[in-house]
């Protein structure tokens, strides 16, 4: 009987190689860098749809013959700036705008920083109060445009009736031009005012109770501590508050519109004593159907809007700048303030 040899056994197939360590570094360094725009695109795309392509398309307009039924006509370059510029309704539409807009913006910041204050005082049921001073907000334009429209009626007006009981004479609210920008100031004041109030409350809520204590330890009443601490540290979130306020004041459109129904299409009065800029706009686009002219009222106006919000900007950066030295030497107070209390 013969033996045979054991046959070698096949030798066992390699293991599957796993994918190279680098291209696995490639992949996460792409992740890394590239997720962020993924994550932002979808604004940037909303945004160039809904806002950067009508700013494109006005400028465009604005440039061209445009008539609202006939459409496009021949290309006019400036033409319709210069004539928008030299028309005495433009200027007229401005100055009402500014006028309502100073007598709007200046009590209502005013008046909601002394809400806010108060409601940071912890009065009782501080969520009752802070729902009832956003109640205003809440109802729309129109119904507080006619509501108030109501009450400054010439004839038959709450306001006047009131004036009345003291003695003084019917006020011609609506033909009367300051008259008529103070009545509209004061449908503005009342829907914003609480919600202005509201954001800078946010703000009041933020500085460090400590500030408070080291002042009133100093021997600061109320009002200084309001006016040396409350004020200076919330001041980012008001120049916000007055930038949003500077620009909504601008584009003031329904309270105008909706002030005085006997006027016929609503132009801002009889004498356009209140018509205001983007008022004016909607005149030139849908009455003389001139799109082109009301383009270039929107540039222009846009231009105004950008130019007062890079004044506020530099004035913000120059504040703050000013307020570092401020704010250290009130963290140095609060730290010796601890020390005294440690010891």
């Amino acid at each position: 009987m013969t033996l045979t040899a054991p046959r070698a056994s096949a030798p066992a197939a390699p293991p599957p190689t796993a994918p190279a360590p680098r291209r696995r570094h490639r992949l996460s360094r792409f992740d890394h860098s590239a997720s962020p725009y993924f994550y932002i695109a979808p604004f940037f795309l909303l945004f160039g749809l809904v806002g950067l392509f009508p700013l494109v398309y006005t400028v465009y307009v604005a440039m061209h013959e445009w008539d609202l039924l006939k459409g496009e006509g021949g290309f006019v370059g400036l033409g319709n700036f210069v004539e928008i510029l030299g028309d005495h309704m433009f200027w007229n539409s401005i100055g009402n705008t500014l006028s309502i807009f100073v007598l709007s913006a200046i009590p209502q910041l005013t008046v909601a920083l002394v809400v806010a204050y108060l409601l940071d005082r912890g009065l009782r049921a501080p969520t009752f109060w802070r729902m009832s001073v956003l109640i205003p907000f809440v109802v729309t334009p129109v119904a507080v445009a006619l509501i108030f429209s109501s009450i400054f009626n010439e004839a038959d007006g709450l306001a006047n009736n009131l004036l009345n009981l003291i003695g003084i004479a019917d006020q011609e609210w609506k033909h009367n031009t300051f008259l008529s920008h103070v009545a509209i100031a004061v449908m503005v004041n009342f829907r914003w005012t609480g919600y202005n109030a509201l954001i800078l409350l946010a703000a009041m809520q933020a500085v460090p109770r400590d500030l408070y204590e080291s002042a009133a330890l100093d021997g600061a009443g109320p009002v200084r501590r309001f006016f040396s601490i409350t004020i200076p540290t919330i001041r980012p979130t008001l120049i916000f508050v007055i930038i949003t306020a500077t620009i909504g004041g601008l584009q003031i459109f329904a309270e105008p519109k909706l002030f005085d129904a006997s006027t016929a299409g609503g132009i801002g009065g009889s004498d356009r004593q209140f018509q205001t800029t983007v008022l004016f706009l909607w005149e030139l686009a849908f009455f003389r159907r001139d799109l082109g002219e009301a383009s270039a009222v929107a540039i222009l106006l846009f231009v105004l809007i950008v130019g007062i919000g890079v004044i506020n900007f530099l004035l913000s950066r120059r504040i703050s700048t000013g307020d570092a030295p401020k704010n250290r030497a009130a963290r140095r107070r609060i730290r010796s303030a601890a020390k005294e209390e440690g010891r």
